[in-house]
């Protein structure tokens, strides 16, 4: 297997009134649990579905009705810790979470704080070609999602709908790794991009599956690597966490806004509060919605209603044999297998659906070939088509093999293949009947070629002329040929017999 090294991104660099300033950033990621039931109760978790209507009697908080752990889901989380090459607590603990949730009916929040299920793990975070920096995951931990308050549909009272509340969320926390915008977009992205390879997390961030709290802070130069050597948090400015971000874009212009807000605040004398702060799109600036509580704030204690939870390491062992190949273990695989690059290979396995397609247009074929068809003809194509997905292109990987194929046996030109892709995806069919139906083999016999070729020699002897001076004008008669012919000459013998004609 190929042995990759990176390069580390520099960090984000603003500048102040009165002197350059450094990003430090931490996220906290909340992803939804792909279960068919919700962390205490066999509820739904179906999206979409009426209001109240996946409620069962635990998630309304009625009396004496006790949690009951769902399997499933803490499957999942070990899944997804073992995706991000964490370490595995085969003991664990929920706590209560006092705090005023107005939709989550039994008041508090069933959480973990001190004994999580998922311990230290890290994500290789890629920023380009031969650059990506490491982010280390301090902890994953289980807690029910509270419901969703709804304040538009009366102008004198609010609703609740309560379909959300109870539903397994996994809390992944990272350390203060990431030194940019543009970083913690894609450190999300590759947190997405691995649950959905997992099938622990849909992704999903416009219908809440996932979205993340940003805690940001400033430091002068040369202070994060006093605080990497020291593990003081001292050597950072206070942080403040931008709640509930659902758009990779909405993360990187909050991150933006909210350094600039705590650079002018320090350079005019102030000082930074830690608070929780909302980010508002429409106006550009972060606001303050809390002072931020500490864990004694909301005095947690262990849940009387639940055991702590001990699970066993063959149990574990097994959900590690059978998790399926990881995005960074596919890429390399591409690259060492069919020899593409870092890029391609990369586009290649941004999503499971696109690698999947690739591997069977590859499959007994030449792969840097197939790779350029899926990613600039195929890919290209579906953007150009409303952006639509892999899973709905109407050119299936047999089709785009058998393209492939009809070019690999000189039965069609390169440039007859584009044709033949546009007929194909506008139309379907077998390509090769298509080529014989319609007449689009080239042309390989060498009599018709040669004739086109003396005829057009013949009717431009100055242009004969250009070419014996300057051998690299030959390229006209090889377009002459290939227009006299449809297009449907081989190009290689073209070029063959125009270089022999027009020798000397």
């Amino acid at each position: 297997m190929l042995d990759l090294t990176y390069e580390t991104p520099k960090p984000k660099v603003i500048a102040g009134a009165k002197q350059d300033w450094e990003l430090v950033i931490g996220l906290e990621v909340h992803a939804q649990v792909s279960s068919n039931a919700k962390l205490f109760s066999g509820a739904s978790t179906k999206f979409g579905a009426e209001p109240n209507s996946n409620v069962a009697f635990v998630d309304a908080g009625m009396p004496g009705m006790l949690p009951v752990i769902n399997e499933e889901c803490v499957a999942q989380a070990v899944r997804t810790g073992l995706g991000l090459k964490a370490k595995i607590n085969l003991y664990s603990a929920f706590d209560r979470k006092n705090y005023f949730y107005p939709d989550l009916p039994q008041g508090y929040q069933i959480s973990q704080l001190y004994h999580p299920i998922v311990g230290v793990g890290e994500v290789l975070v890629e920023m380009g070609s031969g650059v990506a920096r490491t982010v280390r995951i301090e902890r994953i931990h289980l807690e029910q999602d509270a419901g969703k308050s709804i304040h538009d549909m009366d102008p004198t009272m609010s609703f609740v709908d309560l379909n959300r509340t109870g539903v397994a969320l996994m809390e992944i926390v990272s350390m203060p790794d990431i030194r940019g915008p543009e970083e913690a977009a894609a450190y999300v992205s590759k947190l997405r991009q691995i649950m959905r390879y997992l099938g622990t997390c849909d992704g999903n961030m416009q219908n809440g599956s996932m979205r993340a709290d940003v805690n940001v802070s400033i430091c002068a130069p040369g202070q994060y690597e006093k605080y990497q050597e020291s593990g003081d948090f001292s050597h950072l400015g206070t942080r403040c966490e931008i709640k509930n971000m659902n758009s990779l874009r909405f993360i990187q212009q909050a991150i933006e806004v909210e350094a600039k807000r705590q650079i002018a605040i320090v350079e005019g004398g102030g000082t930074v509060s830690q608070e929780t702060r909302l980010y508002d799109p429409d106006k550009g600036e972060t606001r303050s919605m809390r002072s931020k509580e500490e864990a004694h704030d909301y005095r947690y204690f262990p849940d009387p209603d639940l055991l702590p939870l001990e699970i066993e390491q063959a149990w574990v062992d097994d959900l590690k044999a059978h998790l399926p190949e990881l995005p960074d273990e596919k890429r390399l695989r591409f690259m060492e297998e069919f020899g593409l690059s870092d890029y391609d290979s990369g586009v290649l396995t941004a999503d499971t659906a696109d690698a999947a397609y690739f591997e069977e247009v590859a499959k007994g074929r030449d792969g840097k070939i197939a790779a350029n068809w899926v990613i600039n003809e195929l890919f290209g194509r579906l953007k150009k088509d409303d952006d639509k997905a892999i899973g709905d292109s109407p050119v299936s990987p047999a089709q785009l093999g058998g393209i492939i194929d009809l070019i690999a046996s000189d039965a069609i030109s390169g440039k007859i293949a584009k044709d033949l892709f546009e007929i194909v995806y506008s139309e379907g069919g077998d390509p090769s009947e298509i080529v014989e139906a319609r007449g689009m083999k080239q042309v390989t016999d060498l009599g018709p070629i040669e004739a086109a070729l003396d005829e057009i020699i013949a009717a431009n002897p100055a242009q004969v002329e250009k070419v014996k001076e300057n051998p690299k004008l030959a390229g006209w008669f090889v377009g002459q040929v290939m227009k006299a012919t449809g297009g449907k000459a081989n190009p290689k013998a073209v070029n063959e017999l125009v270089a022999k004609k027009l020798a000397g």
